[in-house]
Order: structure tokens, then C-alpha cells, then sequence
């Protein structure tokens, strides 16, 4: 049986470290009490939290070498959004129990997205008990070129990664609120649980984008911090926020709360200045990731004005839409 130090020996300690060193960062891995981490020289450490919960983030019966992804891939998106190059991450887990051909499976899926990013496990701890996995990631990023989300700028457009809706549209075939056909179902799945964090996107705006975040909660929630942060409004073209040929094949109501509201997806959200807008598009050639601008950002018209986002149709006419992103104490 499995003790805690012979799990970690065996599925993470020595896959830690095979993993590329960086010795010019003066990191200190897994071994001692601490580990040690310094950023790049003329850099700061940009760090973030993640915690899974089963039940509350993904099924009992998730694959566990997607779990694995996942778990790292959430964390990564964040340290994306700010611009930040990975370094390296903690991982701490509670564990039903020690189940080693779950084990294997998580670890490969985990390790598989850190070599990719040469991002390496410094440390961690684990215990028995619910199935909660939570990481810690570092990266680092020159304060000056940092993609904050209390940046933006009246005047700026609003662009977005990728496609949204997939993976709350995996979430809602999952729970029976909808159908779709087999092809359609695994490309929402895939979506849903193996979520592709666009770092190199991240690190090609920099300089260029004013603030940014990654969508983990739904369009209209996670905008809606950006304009918080920068006392800004915005206004965004509905029919512009890009979708998938599987999820166009949902009607639209479906189409409509899933890229809006869904939450998951871990695209970025970001501002850029009009005259950057060919920049945006060669940022994204060079990170191979389509972008897309769909709305404005604009300064607050009087005192009384809150932080607010207009939704409008493809024709510029208003929309009365009741949106909010995903809550953790109160989700749909």
C-alpha cells in the first residue's frame, strides 16, 4: 500500500526533477522544507491559486490524465493573462485513496502540459481525504509590460482568444439540458475538461494590450472586472463574440448563455488601443490563436455612471440581456 511519501516519490518527486532546472532563478525544488524561487532578472513573480473540487469543477468520473491538465491548465491561464512566462507550480491534494492506476494516469496528464511550458513542481503536500486539488503557480513578467486589469483605457477594443461557449455547451450535454450529436459532444467535452491556456498569446501582447484576464467565469462576469478595475464601460456586439461550428448548431438562446455567461472556457479577454489593432492580429498569428474584436471600451458619461457593459446586436441595436458570469456559492 502507499504511503504519502512513497506516492509522491513515485508520481511526482522524480518526474519534478527530470524536468528542466533554472538555475539562473536560483530555484530550490522538491527535497527541503521550502522550496526557493527567484524571478528573471528585471522581472517580477507573477503567482496564482487554483482549487478543484469534485463535484464542483468536474464529475467523479472524469478522465484522470485530463484531470491532470485541467488542474495545471487553469492556474497557467491565469499567469497568460498577465503576460507572465511559467516557471514553475505547487501541487497540494486530498485523495479519496491512493489509487495507483489513478495516480498514473493524473500525473502523466499533469506533467505532459509542465514539460510543455517548462513549468516544474517545486513542491506540494498531500492527505486523505475528498478528492481537492489546488496549485500554486509562479511566472514571471516585467512590471512595465504586466497586462492588469486595472489598465484599460477609454477608447480601447475588446478582443477575445479563441472561441467561447464549448465548454459550458460540454457541461450542459453532460447534465441532459441539451443534445447534440456524437462529433458535437466531444468537441464540447474536450472543451470542457482539457481547456488550452494561451500563454504564448499572453507573452505576444505584451506591449501591446492594455489589460487583460482569462475567461474562467463567463464573458459578462469576467468583463465586467476589467470595468470595475478601470472605472470604464464597454459595449459589446453580441453577434461578433466568436463560437464554434459545433455550438452554432444550438439554438441560439443555448448559444447566447453559454458564449456570454458559461464560464470554463479560459480564453483571454483583453484591451488594446484602435491603432494596435494590427498589432492583435500579428500577436495572434505568432501565438497561433485566432482573435477577435467585439465590443468598446469607453469612459463613464457622468458622476452617477456605473462600470456597466451594453450588449448590442450586429446592427448596433440595443439588447436587454439578464447576465451574470459563474458564482462558486451560486451556480447554475
Amino acid at each position: 500500500m502507499l504511503s504519502e511519501f512513497s506516492l509522491i516519490d513515485r508520481f511526482f518527486a522524480r518526474r519534478a526533477a527530470a524536468q528542466p532546472s533554472d538555475t539562473e532563478s536560483g530555484a530550490l525544488g522538491i527535497g527541503d522544507d521550502c522550496a526557493l524561487l527567484a524571478p528573471r532578472p528585471g522581472e517580477m513573480l507573477a503567482i496564482s491559486t487554483d482549487m478543484l473540487v469534485e463535484g464542483r469543477h468536474f464529475f467523479a468520473d472524469v478522465d484522470p490524465q485530463a484531470l491532470g491538465h485541467k488542474a495545471l491548465a487553469v492556474n497557467l491561464s491565469d499567469l497568460a493573462a498577465m503576460g507572465a512566462r511559467p516557471q514553475a507550480f505547487t501541487l497540494a491534494f486530498s485523495l479519496p485513496k491512493a489509487d495507483e492506476t489513478w495516480l498514473a494516469a493524473f500525473s502523466a496528464g499533469l506533467f505532459a502540459l509542465a514539460e510543455r511550458y517548462e513549468c516544474a513542481l517545486i513542491g506540494g503536500d498531500t492527505t486523505g481525504g475528498p478528492l481537492n486539488l489546488c496549485i500554486t503557480v509562479f511566472g514571471s513578467v516585467p512590471p512595465q509590460v504586466a497586462l492588469r486589469r486595472d489598465a484599460a483605457q477609454a477608447g480601447d477594443d475588446i478582443w477575445i482568444s479563441g472561441a467561447l461557449g464549448n465548454a459550458r455547451a460540454g457541461l450542459g450535454v453532460q447534465r441532459g439540458e441539451w443534445q447534440a450529436d456524437a462529433d458535437d459532444a466531444a468537441t464540447f467535452r474536450r472543451a470542457l475538461e482539457r481547456p488550452e491556456p494561451r500563454v504564448a498569446l499572453g507573452l505576444a501582447l505584451r506591449g501591446i494590450a492594455h489589460a487583460a484576464l482569462d475567461l474562467s467565469d463567463g464573458l459578462a462576469g469576467d468583463l465586467l472586472h476589467i470595468l470595475e478595475r478601470s472605472n470604464l464601460q464597454a459595449t459589446v456586439d453580441v453577434d461578433a463574440v466568436p463560437r464554434s461550428a459545433a455550438l452554432r448548431r444550438l439554438s441560439p438562446a443555448i448559444q447566447q448563455r453559454c458564449t456570454l455567461a458559461g464560464g470554463d472556457d479560459y480564453e483571454l479577454c483583453f484591451t488594446a488601443p484602435a491603432s494596435a489593432r494590427a498589432a492583435v492580429q500579428n500577436a495572434g498569428r505568432e501565438a497561433a490563436v485566432p482573435v477577435t474584436r467585439v465590443g468598446t471600451i469607453s469612459a463613464l458619461q457622468t458622476a452617477a455612471d456605473r462600470p456597466a457593459i451594453g450588449w448590442r446586436d450586429a446592427a448596433g441595436a440595443p439588447l436587454t440581456l439578464t447576465l451574470q458570469g459563474f458564482d462558486h456559492f451560486h451556480a447554475d
